[in-house]
């Protein structure tokens, strides 16, 4: 299925073979993160590490993909993306049971949620789904560079972002977390899915020799719209009503990641943002902005060095 003039992309077909290729998915227990990694572990890669918080939730991801794919390389590796400590440590983890790293996909986001901070003190969606991801990334980069350095390598950092970007408040990011608490949910989770779009830019101008992308996955009904469900009528009768109508199931929701993550290397711009399926796009105003970006970047440096990271 091509959505809005991208591309014809179909996983059993298209994604490559993936022989001697470690792979690493946040928020891989469900949703868009365990059926890509269902759709990556049908093209033999060496080994895939499933992050996520909740290791009954993992064990289950993994035993449902392992019904279809029994020889399926898959392990469960720890992660909460709101402690600093969680991610120090699953990092580790990772490194000390892997020398490489060709494909890292930060998947895992939460979306409106209620105000809350995270205990490092940053605005819990902004902390989940940039700050926490940010870290992650910075303390697998040797890894991933390490990688890169191979003959013939191809790495890749996909970012999971969101058209609704565009809802991000004026000026794009706005650096005082505990002031965040004025601006609507939906503002927040906007800033926090510009941060995505903006640490992909920056990491493709810093480091030239991986291809780093974000990624839209489209209107997808996922797990994510379950505590919205809960706390908006309006959400909860729209889901309901229409969600099977306006908004695409999960295999289609994960294609635009799995292209990024495995197209051939010539059609994906490093640094690029795409809509469905492999279509660039410009994004918002504040998207292509690379001062901002560059600002990002050095603010999260400054965060994580903050707390010892």
């Amino acid at each position: 299925m091509s959505w809005f003039g991208g591309k014809t992309f179909e996983p059993a077909r298209d994604i490559p073979d993936l022989s001697g290729k470690v792979i690493l998915v946040t928020g891989g227990n469900t949703g868009l993160g365990q059926e890509t990694i269902h759709q990556l572990a049908a093209h033999n890669p060496t080994h895939i590490y499933l992050a996520a918080r909740t290791a009954s939730k993992a064990a289950s991801a993994i035993a449902s993909i392992k019904s279809s794919l029994p020889d399926a390389q898959i392990t469960h590796l720890p992660l909460d993306l709101t402690s600093f400590p969680s991610i120090a440590a699953a990092a580790s983890t990772f490194t000390a049971a892997s020398p490489r790293l060709d494909i890292l996909i930060n998947n895992a986001g939460i979306m409106a949620t209620p105000f809350a901070l995270t205990p490092q003190g940053h605005e819990v969606q902004f902390g989940t789904n940039h700050v926490g991801h940010f870290l992650l990334t910075r303390l697998l980069l040797p890894t991933l560079l390490k990688t890169a350095a191979e003959p013939g390598a191809d790495v890749r950092i996909v970012n999971v972002s969101s058209a609704g970007h565009a809802m991000a408040p004026a000026g794009g990011i706005v650096w005082d977390q505990a002031g965040l608490e004025e601006f609507s949910t939906w503002r927040r989770y906007g800033m926090s899915k510009l941060a995505n779009i903006l640490f992909a830019r920056e990491l493709a101008r810093r480091y030239p020799n991986i291809t780093s992308t974000a990624v839209h996955p489209g209107v997808i009904l996922t797990d994510l719209y379950e505590p919205n469900k809960k706390s908006n009528v309006l959400i909860r009768l729209g889901v309901g009503l229409l969600g099977s109508f306006v908004m695409g199931t999960v295999q289609e929701g994960a294609k635009n990641q799995l292209w990024a993550a495995t197209a051939r290397r010539e059609e994906v711009r490093s640094g690029a943002y795409y809509v469905p399926v492999g279509k660039l796009s410009a994004g918002s105003r504040y998207a292509g902005n690379e001062k901002l970006a560059e600002q990002l970047w050095r603010w999260s440096e400054a965060e994580v060095e903050r707390h010892g990271f």
